[in-house]
């Protein structure tokens, strides 16, 4: 066995991305080797110094990438964080502390550029928490028995006067990102769609090979404003007595309004053959029942914790967000790392902004920063986190008075996996 002091943890040079492309497949449990296209599509994102790499001699062994993102904090505000994916380690290198040392070389650079945060979905629940990291969002997918949801089959149209379009790859580019813009800095989690989002989405890029193309639809009001987008595919099952039974799976939909997200999904419930509808990954509080006469037509088919944050700044990113009620609060976080821990003061007033200065008054709330994290975006209760230990109480109400704070009337959600 290679000694761990053996194996050299740095940064990937664009000659080296086929080895670790391999590297990345052998740990995803994929063909070891890519298509040309995928390498392609991989070196069109190349950015040094954002791909990591463990060589055992030449071989790479474990896989690590990031890259630039902003994550909407609760308000409105996008914060700079530092998004995480593609990390493995090969099954004949576990347990040597390559994640470790690859996570401590990418934490430390994005601290010293000035992230608030880093950003990850999590393969496996137990691994982050050790680096500071906690969930933040909740993902739900639903599944719509269309026979059950009672809508009008003579009838498809959106009922406000606007149209659902079917339209191609080039149209989703166009209007897209705009689109998208809208929701994200009104939702609490929603992260940032770089260019090559909607270029992989729609083909242009290629990640899988064969690459199926989608349906795309848009929704646009009565005065002609697009203000949703669904992109789906559907399969072909067909009953014993030729019935048809189609599944139609939402591969994602973005609706800037509540009319957009009602017209998309009766329009999904629609389409002919389709017995079935899919959401893709959704809100755990999302409206898409009650959009349907019957909302037991929809029940939630998985639902696990989605979008885990690490704080980087704990100043900044208490400051990002607004609050719900005024109140003060003195925190103590600890930080294993030593990025971001010490005891703070927070502020908020009844405008909903807040402040967030060291101080060496007695803290009120003491939690790790995985813990904070798991807060911040307001889906979780600092009186259910007291409850189970995570969180300490210094003084009597103070996780209530955090919860006061914090917690927000509708839930966070990441809309993406990245």
């Amino acid at each position: 066995m290679t000694r761990r002091t053996d194996i050299d943890v740095r940064p990937v040079t664009e000659a080296e991305l086929p080895a670790w492309d391999r590297a990345l497949n052998t740990g995803f449990l994929q063909a070891p080797t890519s298509p040309d296209e995928v390498l392609r599509a991989r070196r069109r994102l190349f950015v040094p110094g954002r791909l990591l790499g463990a060589f055992d001699g030449d071989r790479c062994v474990a896989t690590f990438r990031s890259f630039d993102q902003e994550v909407t904090a609760v308000g409105g505000t996008p914060v700079p964080s530092d998004a995480i994916s593609n990390v493995t380690v090969s099954p004949t290198h576990r347990r040597r502390g390559l994640l470790t040392r690859m996570m401590a070389q990418d934490l430390a650079a994005a601290k010293e550029r000035g992230d608030v945060v880093a950003t990850l979905i999590a393969a496996e629940y137990p691994i982050y928490g050790r680096y500071g990291f906690g969930p933040a969002t909740t993902m739900a997918e639903w599944t719509v028995d269309v026979p059950r949801a009672g809508l009008d089959p003579r009838w498809a149209g959106p009922e406000d006067g606007g149209r659902i379009d079917l339209v191609d790859g080039e149209e989703v580019r166009k209007l897209g990102p705009e689109l998208f813009e809208r929701l994200r800095l009104a939702q609490p989690g929603a992260v940032s769609k770089p260019p090559a989002w909607w270029q992989a989405r729609t083909g242009e890029l290629r990640f899988e090979s064969p690459w199926t193309e989608p349906f795309f639809a848009v929704y646009r009001t009565a005065g002609g404003e697009v203000e949703g987008m669904t992109a789906y595919t559907a399969d072909d099952r067909w009953g014993d007595a030729k019935q048809p039974l189609n599944t139609a799976s939402v591969k994602w939909l973005i609706g800037a309004t509540p009319a957009a997200d009602r017209a998309l999904w009766r329009y999904l419930c629609s389409i002919d053959w389709v017995t079935t509808v899919k959401s893709g990954w959704r809100a755990p509080d999302d409206l898409l029942p009650h959009f349907l006469p019957d909302p037991r037509a929809a029940h939630i088919t998985s639902q696990a914790d989605w979008l885990w944050v690490r704080i980087l700044d704990v100043v900044r990113a208490l400051e990002a967000r607004t609050y719900e009620a005024a109140g003060s609060l003195v925190l103590e976080v600890a930080d294993a790392a030593g990025l971001t821990g010490g005891r703070w003061r927070l502020e908020a007033a009844a405008g909903g902004k807040g402040s967030c200065t060291a101080t060496t008054e007695s803290a009120e709330l003491v939690l790790d920063v995985r813990d904070l994290a798991t807060l911040w975006l307001g889906d979780e209760s600092a009186v259910r986190l007291a409850a189970l230990g995570r969180v300490r109480e210094e003084r009597a109400g103070a996780a209530r008075e955090a919860d006061a704070l914090l917690r927000t009337s509708r839930r966070p959600w990441c809309p993406d996996m990245f």
